[in-house]
């Protein structure tokens, strides 16, 4: 028997609200998150992601930083990010940071790597985005030799070379749980299976189940490259209720403005409540509405797509704080056992 569904949720630290209708500052967004987090934990969620970002309306710019914090207060919930941007990173030092969070976790620590969204971090760290593919596929070489915790000999284009350079400090039971981030471009899939990383789907629009035909390259290619079924996961947003017009209600808004904001940068035109309406229906990216309805959903989307995990990305926009402690309760004691419910068979 298939192993249960796990529920995770995912946050860029989007500011947010606070009660007299202006943003919140960087700080008091972090100290919220850590909250958050502590609430998932308490109501049995499997796994938390925090996103990098380097822009004004995110406050999270160093995942690991807060990852650590949230460890120091709960004691089951897996931490990891959503995701690390290693274009423009340095692979040992991910690697380092998040070998050091599994340790002072006692082994909760996993990262999903990926290109991001955003391209902010190549200028502010000196990079080209000349160079946005080299720089990746460089990158997630090295990570993978570093991950496999042996003297690392490696040359690549973007950086010197290593010989025989060992890497502290090592992940105390096995090795670092590694996902890669994916859009949805085959290449980006056969790249993860190629190095046996397990695949999450960050799916932010249309229907999830055109991802299937990822999903069957993914899993052929591994086998093409002689590793074993990894973990496939799906990150996609969305809002949690007491009912489908409130969840609505509550996150239109906020989705407006931040698609609106993105997508001056971007040459996208503001979306129509239609479609908000369409994304958040049935077939649609959007998981919104009733605990019963987002249930139904992540079921019928965990069967599509052969998913081991499903991440809500539950912060969106200003949402305010009070507003997302109320979802994630409602995910964990509500959404949660419902889709495993679903799953097992049950009506």
């Amino acid at each position: 028997m298939a192993p249960p569904l796990e529920i995770g949720l995912d946050t860029f630290g989007d500011r947010t609200a606070g009660p007299d209708g202006q943003l919140l500052s960087h700080a008091q967004v972090l100290r919220n998150l850590v909250e958050q987090a502590v609430l998932a934990d308490q109501v049995g969620l499997a796994f938390i992601g925090v996103g990098e970002h380097h822009r004004a309306d995110f406050a999270v710019s160093a995942p690991e930083v807060v990852l650590a914090a949230i460890a120091s207060r709960t004691a089951r919930i897996r931490l990891g990010s959503a995701v690390t941007v290693l274009s423009s990173d340095d692979p040992i030092r991910v690697f380092q940071r998040f070998a050091t969070l599994d340790a002072v976790s006692s082994g909760r620590a996993e990262v999903i790597l990926g290109r991001g969204s955003f391209t902010e971090s190549f200028p502010l760290f000196g990079y080209d985005l000349k160079q946005y593919e080299a720089l990746f596929d460089d990158k997630l070489a090295l990570f993978a030799a570093v991950r496999a915790q042996t003297p690392v000999t490696w040359s690549g284009t973007t950086r010197t070379p290593l010989t025989g350079q060992a890497i502290f400090p090592p992940v105390e039971h096995g090795l670092l749980s590694t996902w890669v981030g994916v859009g949805g471009s085959p290449e980006s899939v056969v790249r993860a299976a190629h190095y046996g990383f397990a695949l999450m789907l960050a799916i932010i629009g249309g229907e999830p189940a055109r991802f299937a035909p990822y999903v069957d390259l993914y899993q052929r290619a591994l086998g093409q490259f002689g590793h074993p079924v990894q973990p496939i996961g799906c990150h996609s947003p969305g809002h949690v209720a007491d009912t489908d017009a409130q969840a609505r209600e509550e996150l239109w808004p906020h989705f407006l403005e931040q698609r609106t904001r993105i997508g001056r940068e971007r040459g996208w035109p503001p979306p129509t409540r239609a479609q908000f309406d369409r994304e958040a229906g049935p077939s649609g990216a959007l998981f919104v509405g009733s605990p019963e309805t987002v249930a139904q959903k992540i079921a019928a989307t965990a069967r599509q797509l052969s998913l081991t995990r499903f991440d809500l990305k539950y912060s969106n926009g200003a949402l305010p704080h009070a507003t997302l402690l109320r979802s994630i309760e409602l995910i964990g004691t509500q959404v949660a056992p419902r889709v495993h419910a679903l799953l097992d068979g049950a009506s």
